[in-house]
């Protein structure tokens, strides 16, 4: 579309001038139209120019009146009239008018023919949109050849801002800042402080938004940008776009941006693939070695000498109801937040998602308090971006990754527990219930140290013979050392306890009256069914 100044500063129309109606100069103008019968006003349609010799008006020019009514409230763009064919001069009135309603009255020349002025008009609105297409073809090429080379999202973002001359922002779904120009504190400020807000609820599904801040009277653009066929983020421009060619650049822009998003969320959901196989291959003990594992686990940056706790979250049922596909959906929207969120905090977490649920590795060194800081946070935010609550179950420290999988039974075993207790927005952690679980927070090396020291003399792996020992040696203490009951629960004479229990003493070289030799048979045997040994 051409403005009205610019149609009048075409070449062929020299001798057009504007006589009335002055403040609407920048008025549209999409096509042209000749005036050949008094009610013309209904076949004409917004930003169009209407030309007339003013032939049917020469006797009533007092009905221009009407026809600059009607066209501006048509949202007509111009009212073209060869003043000095048949209406000699234009009513004062008129004039008025025009001026009041900022509608331009132009003042055709004689020399030029309706249909010549026509074909200039269309030719040069032709040649104004065939010269916005060629450069909307050369910046879209610009755009796409930055994202082709590597040189990323910031670089298309800088160039748009330095074509347009507007400093730009890219923010998610969520109104949080991906990249930026120019950081502007108050732009983000209101962008926090609507998310709850009704208006954010309406920029869903919204071609443009105009807006201004009260307390800067800054103004602000904003252009959905799709980052999926179900997300949408914001491209915000600082101050009103509305010149066509800018608002071209700003829409190739957009294109590119827009697949290039897609790109990367494709690649990122590729790998949270890969992690989540890994880990529930892990939690399966699907890898034959322990080298298998590490090996797999360093690839994502996951180290057996690093202590972990493990965290696992579940959103909360609600009673609206959601199809599977629905919940499934925010569910993962939750998760890839939550995600984010750990990228950006300063506590290193590893998530992974399996089924409904999420668990979080957090890498810990002594103190581990800051862990349910970091998970308050989190519920914080589920609440704040998504109107959801999620709850947590932690485990006790794991020592090494290899450990996690227990970690990993305890923290859901938590998780089942606040859940029992009906809770909701809540973070439950493990429970130690016995002296196994308080093995399980040793090192594995240091626990088979000890189990080797305490059954000293028997072979590792025990024969069948020193297999019957042990077995009978476990029952012997959970029977208080009473033979009698040792021998009832094991179907065999009680001659035959007592001398097993003779010969555990000669290979052990200790006496089972011992209190203290007895506790360490306890603990070892207790590691040995820990460790499966």
């Amino acid at each position: 579309m051409m403005k009205v100044t610019e149609l009048l500063s075409v070449s062929e129309f020299t001798g057009m001038s504007l006589i009335a109606g002055a403040a609407g100069k920048n008025r549209e103008v999409n096509t042209v139209n000749m005036m050949d019968a008094p009610d013309i006003i209904h076949f004409l349609n917004p930003d169009e120019m209407l030309i007339t010799t003013a032939y049917h008006l020469k006797d009533h020019p007092d009905q221009l009146v009407e026809l600059i009514r009607a066209m501006h409230a048509q949202g007509c763009a111009a009212l073209g009239i060869k003043t000095k064919r048949f209406l000699q001069e234009i009513p004062l009135e008129v004039l008025e008018l025009a001026d009041a309603l900022a509608f331009p009255i132009i003042e055709l020349p004689l020399d030029l023919s309706l249909g010549e002025i026509v074909n200039y008009t269309l030719r040069a609105i032709l040649d104004q949109h065939a010269t916005e297409l060629a450069h909307a073809f050369e910046t879209h090429k610009q755009f796409t050849r930055i994202v082709l080379q590597g040189e990323g999202i910031p670089k298309l973002l800088q160039d748009l801002s330095n074509m347009i001359n507007h400093p730009v922002h890219l923010i998610n779904q969520h109104l949080k800042p991906l990249y930026t120009t120019n950081y502007d504190s108050d732009f983000y400020s209101f962008m926090g402080s609507i998310r709850k807000n009704v208006f954010y609820q309406t920029m869903n599904n919204t071609a443009r938004i105009y807006f201004s801040l009260c307390s800067t009277k800054q103004s602000y653009t904003l252009f959905p940008v799709y980052f999926n066929e179900k997300k949408s983020g914001f491209l915000s421009i600082l101050g009103e776009i509305h010149q066509p060619s800018t608002l071209l650049t700003i829409e190739q822009a957009i294109n590119v941006i827009s697949f290039a998003l897609m790109k990367e969320q494709a690649l990122k959901q590729q790998s949270r693939n890969i992690r989540n196989d890994f880990f529930t291959h892990f939690l399966d003990q699907a890898f034959s070695t322990d080298t298998e594992i590490m090996n797999r686990a360093t690839e994502f940056s996951l180290f057996n000498d690093q202590k972990y706790i493990c965290a696992i979250g579940k959103v909360d049922d609600t009673d609206q109801y959601f199809s599977y596909r629905e919940r499934q959906q925010i569910i993962d929207d939750i998760y890839e937040f939550l995600e984010e969120e750990l990228q950006n905090s300063s506590s290193v977490g590893h998530l992974f998602t399996l089924g409904d649920r999420c668990i979080v590795l957090y890498e810990i060194e002594e103190a581990s308090s800051f862990i349910e800081t970091s998970l308050n946070g989190l519920q914080q935010k589920v609440s704040t971006y998504f109107n959801k609550t999620i709850s947590f179950g932690v485990s006790n420290v794991s020592h090494t990754f290899l450990q996690t999988r227990h970690a990993y039974s305890e923290a859901l075993d938590a998780l089942a527990q606040g859940e029992l207790l009906k809770q909701r927005h809540f973070i439950q952690v493990f429970q130690t219930k016995d002296v196994t679980e308080l093995l399980r927070l040793i090192p594995a090396k240091e626990l088979r140290n000890f189990y080797t020291y305490a059954l000293q003399g028997f072979t590792c792996p025990e024969t069948e013979d020193e297999q019957t020992l042990i077995q009978t040696l476990s029952v012997f203490l959970d029977s208080n050392c009473q033979i009698s009951e040792t021998a009832k629960r094991l179907f065999v004479h009680r001659n035959t306890v007592v001398y097993r229990i003779e010969k555990c003493e000669e290979i052990l070289g200790k006496t089972l009256k011992e209190p203290e030799t007895t506790l360490q048979l306890r603990v070892a045997l207790r590691i040995k069914a820990l460790l499966e040994i």
